[in-house]
This record gives structure tokens, C-alpha cells and sequence, in this order.
């Protein structure tokens, strides 16, 4: 049974941080793409940033660029996002996902 499981969201103060995980299980990252999505209360999803599990190259989303990173530890079978001088905008629950499959979410708040 495949699953993504994330964890990390919480509650942040504006210009704090955060590192966001996913744990595959079920299968294994060894090619592919990956992304980080969010969903801010009464929008869409929106794609923050993939990274290919193969050769490590990333992209971002002009809206957290340079204020996050993805990254994985394929040994570990996990992916990460990390996300610094965090925006009240910010706010929404984050999925990681691949192809074909999603996670359940976390849910991040950053408040003013």
C-alpha cells in the first residue's frame, strides 16, 4: 500500500520557519518527480515546488522562491520542504505528492 505521510505544519509567527516532511512508504524515490502543493483556505491548489528524485534538480513557484527549498533524502525515502521568512500568505495546508499519489496534508498558519 503506498502512502505519503507529511508532517512538520504547525502555528508560526510571520518571519519564522518551518521544515515540512514526507515519508513514502510502499514505494521508493528513485526517479521521478515530487512536489510540494498548497491550498490556502477558499483557493485552488497551487504548486510550490518539484524536485526529480533522479537528479536532484528543483523548481519553485515564483511566490517562494528563495524563501523555500525542497529537498530529499532518497535513503530515507523522504522529501522536505523548507520554508523560512514565512508570509501570512503563507497559510494553508501543504501536500506532497507524486505522479500518482497524494498525501493526507498538514496544515500551516503563520500569524501576525
Amino acid at each position: 500500500q503506498v502512502q505519503l505521510v507529511e508532517s512538520g505544519g504547525g502555528l508560526v509567527q510571520v518571519g519564522g520557519s518551518l521544515r515540512l516532511s514526507c515519508t513514502a512508504s510502499g514505494f521508493t524515490f528513485n526517479s521521478g518527480w515530487m512536489y510540494w502543493v498548497r491550498q490556502a483556505p477558499g483557493k485552488g491548489l497551487d504548486c510550490l515546488s518539484t524536485v526529480n528524485t533522479g537528479s536532484g534538480r528543483t523548481n519553485y513557484a515564483d511566490s517562494v522562491k528563495g524563501r523555500f527549498t525542497i529537498s530529499r533524502d532518497s535513503a530515507k525515502n523522504t522529501l522536505y520542504l523548507q520554508m523560512d521568512s514565512l508570509k501570512s500568505e503563507d497559510t494553508a495546508v501543504y501536500y506532497c505528492a507524486s505522479i500518482e499519489f497524494w498525501g493526507q496534508g498538514t496544515q500551516v498558519t503563520v500569524s501576525s
